[in-house]
């Protein structure tokens, strides 16, 4: 991973007050994750292990052994259908039930009448592996969003990037609503406003415009540019970007605790013929919008910025008091925080 964090951060806890949002959450890339696979992983303010099992069936769990406490994703091995804590052998199914204990010669009651680990919802889509949280560990209320040109031969699909920052989903996702910083931060020229529609947890945008690039006689180009953003959710966001060439970009949040994300890139575009120019040229606009004029310029401000829930909003700042409104949705019971704007 690549971390950005700052050397010696202060005290960040109640920079976001509130909890984590619900939803669907990246938690790995299915490509990456074998059969017999375990792994250890710690997001939501809680820790996990991910397994597959021979199978092939995913199962995400809380990683402490009910029995006496070992993580089973560190040493953790999988047994046909499940995953074998490393301290005892006790083995747990996808679904959290124990489904054997090697030395006991009774299995006890309530590990017959329900599950004795909290099993979160996965799905597999777009080469992602998607996990729901919720706090009160509620079932899904809306689905995953599949996108088949993460998993078609004919595209590439192996750009990936990622990162961590002092920051919320809320607040990341935020960024793409400020229209008024492209021009300081990325150094662009303007970014039109372009339109938003709120449609219950989903959120969808698009704005054009026109995109100025000089070709390779120094000569400068002007396409039509546009770009259009799907957000499903508190954690599911995709982003086409249209001009010279057409790219599709995941933007993946997941939450480790309420002011601390991992921020993963993952670009999807038709493949091109190995080591030509228009490969190229695919590769350095994917490598734009992720280096040092794209998210690499908004890490430093999102690790040392503080949220301001009372903002002095003015004209030209997008619409960023109606995308709060509609984020707010993702919070379970007292978490909602007040989204106010100072006059």
């Amino acid at each position: 991973m690549i971390n950005h964090l700052p050397d010696s951060p202060i005290d960040r806890s109640m920079d976001f007050p509130w909890g984590v949002p619900y939803g669907w959450y990246f938690v790995g890339y299915a490509d990456e994750l074998k059969p017999g696979d375990v792994k250890p992983l710690r997001y939501f303010e809680r820790e996990q292990v991910l397994f597959r099992n021979e199978d092939g069936e995913l199962g995400m769990l809380d990683a402490h052994c009910p029995h006496l406490g070992a993580h089973i994703g560190y040493g953790g091995k999988v047994n046909g259908k499940s995953v074998a804590c490393p301290f005892h052998g006790w083995e747990f199914r996808p679904d959290g039930f124990c489904s054997a204990i090697p030395y006991a010669k009774k299995f006890p009651p309530i590990a017959k009448r329900e599950p004795l680990l909290h099993s979160y919802p996965v799905k597999e889509a777009a080469n992602v592996i998607w996990a729901w949280y919720h706090p009160e560990n509620i079932e899904p209320i809306f689905d995953v969003v599949d996108y088949p040109e993460y998993t078609d031969p004919a595209w590439n699909n192996t750009m990936r990037y990622e990162w961590i920052a002092y920051t919320s989903p809320q607040e990341e996702a935020e960024n793409a609503v400020d229209i008024a910083h492209f021009q300081f931060v990325h150094g662009a020229p303007g970014v039109p406003e372009g339109k938003a529609v709120y449609e219950g947890h989903v959120r969808r945008s698009r704005s054009d415009g026109r995109f100025e690039v000089m070709n390779e006689n120094g000569e400068m180009e002007v396409f039509e540019s546009h770009v259009q953003t799907i957000a499903n959710g508190a954690g599911q966001k995709i982003t086409t970007l249209e001009a010279k060439l057409k790219v599709w970009l995941m933007v993946l949040l997941t939450p480790i605790k309420r002011n601390l994300t991992e921020i993963r890139f993952s670009y999807a575009y038709p493949k091109q013929e190995p080591g030509s120019a228009l490969e190229k040229e695919y590769f350095d606009y994917c490598e734009r919008i992720a280096g040092e004029t794209g998210l690499l310029a908004d890490l430093p401000i999102f690790n040392n910025k503080v949220h301001r829930t009372n903002p002095l909003i003015v004209d030209g700042d997008g619409d960023i008091l109606r995308y709060r409104q509609w984020f707010s949705q993702f919070y379970a019971g007292d978490d909602v925080p007040q989204q106010m704007a100072a006059e």
